[in-house]
């Protein structure tokens, strides 16, 4: 069997879109299965909806969930070039051999020529206007002029475009690797275009050339693509190719989370959850979007997640390394079925790895949030806080929403229970609590906490007496880890003082409701 080769071949038109990114995986993970090669192509011949900074965008999107390709643009490899505007004249050139051949012919209609016919079809109540074997003799087209006129409008510069020749009263028929047989009749399609009149390919053939040319061996994609395969089929016929035609295999759709419908990109926006990679900013605010990374996942979990957006190990197992899943992975157990989008389920994962993260490992992935915030703490601390946190966070960007208080002062207190635990007699015991604890000479979880249970005998206070106040007094809230490791990792002296003036405040929090 020869190596396989694949390939993840988006446009450059805006934000890497979530299904793309899985379509990348699924290629990835088949790669490193079988010991082949993964190649990323641009595919930038539809020059009209370019975006400026989007390949970069798509390349750092790869990088970041660590699916970087063998070759590609900035990446080497024999078969380049990689971007599909740098092969302009390689389409050209098997354009014309497709006309010389028969199966392809030169289309010399105007846009405004094609606008009429379609409008005069509608009046006959055709809606579905197609430019094919039933209509292709009546056009302006080199199957239907004389050759000298045809010879006579490319001198003279006459705009075409070179369209497939479809044959007519043929069932093509493809195997596809997750569908079983797909079948197409030709009579149902249209004679696609080639190749534009500015000399650019359409997808249709510079995707069959190229994945010939780069010896791409299994074609693994949306099943958006499933409908023009039957194209794709003819051309590799056409051009001599069959018997190097690559495998299909389409990937189901991924639905909204409420399973209806495909995930857009606006749905993102709508729903408040990130579709894309990376963040992107569009030239307006509807254009913008949150990525995953922005919002706080770990990119392994992104891959986890996206995994299971349409395939099953066929066990139990849920949590995978990318060489897990390897390993695990078959074309063979993805479903045809679309795949709910499930946001919560995608939280799940995210927090099974920020859990099962070493301590300083995490706090290198924080550290950017952290960052954001003004903040820029010390390794050792950074690592104390992740390992104190770690167990009450679902995204990275909770450790700041959840504990920025090991950062920065406390902002504001939980008034309620405050009104409901504190009295002016606990003032005095509580500072000779703070007393006690700033001439603590091991300021460790163990030794806070024996002091703080020989205070509380000391003046007969119950637990339910002193650590809710001493949370708050800490943190302002009575959620978060355990108050004797809080204060050891806030340190002595800090942990002293936001006692002491927590004191005060208390107070005052309490004449308030007074």
């Amino acid at each position: 069997m020869k190596n396989i080769r694949v390939r993840f071949a988006p446009s450059p038109t805006g934000a890497l879109h979530i299904g793309g990114v899985r379509t990348a995986l699924y290629n990835y993970l088949l790669a490193r299965k079988t010991g082949g090669t993964f190649i990323l192509r641009i595919e930038d011949t539809d020059q009209t909806r370019y975006v400026p900074g989007a390949e970069e965008y798509i390349i750092e999107s790869l990088r970041w969930l660590g699916l970087e390709p063998e070759e590609g643009p900035g990446f080497g490899g024999e078969f380049g070039p990689y971007r599909q505007s740098d092969r302009k004249e390689l389409y050209g050139r098997f354009a014309r051999q497709l006309v010389d051949s028969g199966h392809a012919y030169y289309a010399f209609d105007s846009p405004e020529e094609l606008d009429a016919r379609r409008e005069a079809e509608k009046e006959k109540g055709n809606h579905n206007f197609k430019y094919d074997a039933t209509v292709r003799t009546a056009m302006r087209n080199s199957l239907s002029l004389p050759p000298a006129e045809v010879d006579r409008l490319i001198t003279t510069g006459v705009p075409y475009t070179i369209r497939l020749k479809v044959p007519q009263n043929e069932t093509i028929r493809i195997d596809d690797l997750i569908r079983g047989e797909v079948s197409f009749e030709s009579n149902e399609l249209d004679d696609k275009v080639l190749l534009k009149a500015d000399g650019m390919p359409t997808y249709h053939l510079a995707n069959i050339v190229d994945d010939h040319l780069m010896q791409i061996t299994h074609v693994i994609r949306g099943e958006e693509w499933l409908p023009s395969t039957a194209h794709h089929v003819l051309l590799y016929r056409s051009l001599g190719w069959e018997s190097d035609m690559p495998r299909f295999a389409h990937l189901p759709l991924i639905l909204k989370p409420n399973g209806k419908g495909k995930l857009s990109k606006r749905d993102g926006v709508k729903l408040g959850i990130p579709v894309f990679p990376l963040a992107w900013e569009g030239d307006s605010p509807e254009d913008s979007f949150t990525g995953f990374r922005e919002f706080g996942f770990d990119p392994r979990a992104v891959i986890n997640f996206l995994a299971f957006l349409g395939w099953n190990p066929g066990t139990e197992q849920e949590l995978f390394s990318v060489e897990e899943l390897a390993e695990a992975f078959s074309l063979e157990r993805i479903g045809k079925a679309g795949a709910r989008f499930d946001f919560d389920k995608a939280r799940w994962f995210n927090q099974q790895y920020l859990q099962h993260s070493a301590d300083a490992e995490l706090a290198k992935l924080v550290r950017p949030f952290l960052e954001r915030h003004g903040h820029s703490p010390e390794e050792a601390y950074l690592t104390a806080v992740c390992g104190l946190m770690k167990e009450r966070i679902t995204v990275l960007t909770d450790l700041w929403e959840n504990g920025y208080y090991f950062f920065e002062e406390v902002r504001e207190y939980d008034e309620k229970t405050v009104q409901k635990k504190w009295s002016a007699e606990r003032r005095k015991p509580f500072e000779d609590l703070v007393d006690t604890l700033r001439q603590l000479p091991d300021f460790q979880a163990p030794a806070i906490e024996a002091a703080t249970k020989e205070f509380m005998q000391r003046h007969e206070l119950k637990f339910g007496d002193v650590l809710p106040m001493l949370r708050i007094a800490l943190s302002g809230t009575l959620q978060g880890p355990a108050v004797f490791d809080m204060m050891a990792v806030l340190g002595q002296e800090r942990s002293v003082e936001r006692i002491a003036s927590a004191l005060q405040i208390f107070e005052g929090l309490i004449a308030r409701s007074n």
